[in-house]
């Protein structure tokens, strides 16, 4: 029931869309039907423009949905700007210097804004972009529910404790994850988004220089770009055989501990987790398929429905 178009709509249809926003979380994949019909092809060319113009700009776009969802939900909470009310989630540790993509949404925005006012929510865009972007690599795609709608504050504290942050072991992985709903083989697929993506210099220097889970000659070659001291924004490839597309590298490299990030590698250490990432080395179609079901779980993410929150004119401010 696309109730954002509900303002020419008689008494008792409004009524029926207010009991479906408060008396259910569930979202719809047809929410934007008749109110804003051309809302999923804009964005998806959009998307697709800017991903092939630069393809690491998949894997950002991708990061803002996950970073979203994270923290207070799907609300896209992540792309309000600081304000004198509250400091917002852009420069949280877990993502200042390197959360990206913010342009690309405001794009879109500004396109489905003259299209359809004050219709389309800035965390449905996020989710939404998350697939397309995904596709574009040459991953699978899933039905996006829709009908979020946006946060009118942000919290940088929420986002510093909620973000699971690269120096977590098996046990810290499992417990951030199942916080939010996941089972340990829905984390590993998710986490298998780093088959795509890039990695600061900053965030595996421990790994690199500290741990001895790395191949040795894999090591050498980073430490050459990578130095034990500087060089923090210097930036690699997650999966160095074929970082712009969505396949299971990333699997393979695990098993071969060839991975930059520490909780990666967590994932193949001799634990629980070693069953799924063996199972999605050697099955791409496996990986596909449980990584499209766990984006649709995350999607699903305390939502804002209803009469709750706002549909932001700007994705990074309130109205």
């Amino acid at each position: 029931m696309a109730c954002e178009s509900s303002s020419t709509r008689p008494a008792f249809l409004l009524l029926l869309c207010f009991l479906h926003g408060t008396a259910s979380a569930q979202l719809s994949s047809t929410f934007y039907s008749t109110s804003c019909p051309s809302a999923l092809s804009t964005i998806k060319s959009s998307v697709s423009s800017a991903v092939k113009n630069e393809a690491r700009m998949g894997a950002s776009l991708l990061r803002l949905h996950f970073h979203d969802c994270f923290v207070n939900g799907c609300d896209a909470s992540i792309l309000l700007d600081d304000t004198t009310n509250f400091t917002g989630e852009k420069n949280a540790g877990p993502n200042a210097n390197s959360m990206r993509g913010f342009e690309v949404i405001d794009t879109i925005k500004s396109e489905l804004e003259s299209k359809c006012p004050s219709i389309v929510s800035c965390a449905d865009i996020l989710a939404v972009v998350a697939r397309d972007s995904i596709v574009a690599l040459g991953g699978p795609s899933w039905t996006v529910n829709l009908g979020r709608r946006d946060s009118t504050t942000a919290s940088q504290s929420a986002a510093n404790i909620s973000i699971p942050p690269p120096t977590l072991n098996l046990s810290g992985l499992i417990s951030t994850f199942s916080n939010k709903g996941f089972t340990a083989k829905e984390m590993v697929a998710l986490l298998g988004s780093h088959t795509i993506g890039q990695a600061r210099c900053l965030t595996f220097r421990e790994h690199l220089y500290n741990e001895n889970n790395i191949d040795a000659t894999f090591a050498t070659s980073l430490k050459a770009n990578c130095p034990s001291s500087g060089g923090d924004s210097k930036l690699f490839p997650f999966d160095t055989t074929s970082p712009t597309s969505f396949d299971n590298a990333f699997f393979k490299n695990l098993q071969t501990h060839k991975v930059f990030l520490h909780s990666d590698q967590q994932l193949f250490s001799g634990g629980s987790t070693d069953v799924h990432v063996n199972a999605y080395s050697s099955n791409l179609s496996t990986f596909r398929t449980d990584f499209a079901n766990a984006m649709v779980k995350m999607g699903n993410l305390s939502p804002l429905i209803g009469s709750s929150g706002q549909i932001r004119k700007n994705c990074r401010k309130v109205n």
